[in-house]
């Protein structure tokens, strides 16, 4: 078993033909009609899902049930953890719910093994301008990973970071302080944080660095899936004021699917500001004081 790839900078994105198209012609169909003098507000969908290996509640491997949840969600970009790259249908996991969402897959895998490899994934409708594959990883700990992916979404750069984080308070501690320096480092109109952050502590300081620079966000609990009790999956959004809600997405479905309920965010921003990036912030807690 090997750890985090190596050469995690600047890395290929996976997609098939067919995915892309449909992807990029379906980008930003949300946006609603106006009335005449009104600013246009050009919409997005997000959500992030732990998908268990594609395992349900029932202990079953049923990727089918995963991809049917997944277009339930109908979101424009779809943060996932978990992802074992099994074979369906004679195809990677990843390209099968590429395939049968009709969006691109980027790969980020945190754990490449002889048999199949285990990690992070993105899919989009968006086009993607970059795309880097951040190591997380602590020694003695499970390797961790983000991918830092930027998408144009109506002529605006948008920076999406997904990530699953460790399961100790020190890992968490250490991981949230790169991933804050890399938001704030990163040029964008809008800057998302998304994942399973694995947080079980509501007083602890990756939390209170996360709400100093995001601002408070809904908090509504992801998991376990049957009956929800902890809210280990967040979206975060700078600026706050492009987030207009967040929900969890539990359907029948996405109960039997996986142990984590999906979690999606809707973004909105006036058109006559797509073209600006706001001037960058100090990230919180990077000195490490509470």
């Amino acid at each position: 078993m090997n750890g985090f790839p190596a050469g995690s900078q600047c890395t290929q994105t996976r997609q098939s033909t067919a995915a892309m198209k449909t992807g990029h012609a379906a980008a930003g169909s949300r946006s609603p009609g106006r009335q005449r003098g009104t600013p246009a507000a050009v919409r997005m969908k997000l959500a992030t899902y732990n998908i268990h290996a594609g395992i349900g509640a029932d202990g079953r491997f049923d990727p089918y049930r995963i991809a049917g949840v997944m277009r339930q969600l109908d979101a424009d970009v779809i943060a996932l953890q978990e992802v074992e790259h099994y074979q369906v249908d004679g195809i990677d996991l990843l390209d099968y719910l590429a395939t049968a969402t009709g969006m691109a897959a980027i790969a980020g895998p945190t754990l490449l093994r002889d048999t199949r490899d285990y990690g992070n994934a993105l899919l989009t409708r968006l086009p993607l301008l970059a795309l880097s594959r951040v190591d997380l990883s602590l020694p003695r700990y499970e390797p961790r990973g983000a991918l830092d992916a930027m998408f144009d979404w109506h002529g605006q750069h948008v920076q999406v970071v997904a990530t699953h984080l460790g399961l100790r308070p020190g890992e968490r501690r250490q991981q949230v302080r790169r991933l804050l320096a890399l938001c704030e480092a990163t040029p964008a109109a809008l800057s998302v944080l998304l994942g399973d952050l694995n947080e079980w502590l509501l007083w602890g300081r990756p939390l209170r660095w996360l709400r100093r620079y995001f601002a408070a966000v809904p908090q509504p609990r992801t998991y376990p899936a049957r009956f929800p009790l902890f809210a280990l999956d967040r979206i975060w959004v700078h600026p706050r004021s492009a987030l207009t809600g967040i929900a969890v997405h539990n359907s029948p479905a996405a109960r039997r699917a996986s142990d984590h309920l999906p979690l999606t965010a809707e973004l909105a921003i006036e058109a006559s500001l797509s073209a600006r990036s706001p001037p960058p912030a100090t990230a919180p807690g990077q000195s490490g004081n509470p």
